[in-house]
């Protein structure tokens, strides 16, 4: 909920499963390997993107931000929205572009999320197999206006885990990073 956006855009909403109930609802979207990860989890995180940024949404998040007194001036806060919708058009030229830019603030959370369980102690796996038109249809997204776009579990590591106990391994720095 905290992570960052794009002009603090939050074009997401969260589905946070940790109920029995829950879980059996969403189980037949994911990837079978996946479904015991749900299964096992604490916690099945389902991120999902709105249809559309539409001008509801951007008055919605103009009014909490004064409400939350970002805001010292009426000038500070047209500036803001007007900076804000610029930055919205700039990746809204078709709905696709749209979708693909809100998609990408998703990830956004993810990656705080996967951080943030790090930082508690706690395991979090981030899904993309998962058959995301039969989650809308599970979680009624559609009628919601809403689109799923990535899943992530978080719990504690199962000792029948066999990635725990091998090591990490990734690309060397120099290959992944330049300095300039």
């Amino acid at each position: 909920r905290f992570s960052p956006s794009s002009v603090n855009s939050q074009p997401w909403h969260f589905f946070a499963v940790t109920t029995e109930e829950g879980k059996q609802q969403i189980l037949p979207a994911l990837m079978d390997a996946n479904q015991v990860k749900a299964k096992n989890a604490a916690m099945t995180v389902v991120f999902t993107i709105k249809e559309e940024l539409n001008e509801a949404h951007l008055l919605q998040l103009l009014e909490k931000e004064q409400q939350d007194g970002r805001y010292d001036s009426d000038e500070a806060r047209a500036g803001n929205d007007k900076g804000r919708r610029f930055f919205v058009g700039l990746n809204s030229q078709t709905p696709e572009q749209q979708r693909e830019w809100m998609t990408r603030q998703a990830y956004l959370a993810l990656g705080f999320l996967l951080l943030g369980a790090a930082a508690m102690g706690l395991d979090a796996t981030p899904i993309e197999g998962f058959h995301p038109e039969k989650m809308d249809e599970l979680l009624g997204l559609k009628e919601k206006g809403l689109r799923s776009v990535v899943v992530a579990t978080v719990g504690y590591r199962s000792d029948a885990d066999f990635n725990a106990t091998l090591p990490k391994s990734r690309l060397d720095q120099d290959v992944v990073i330049t300095q300039l």
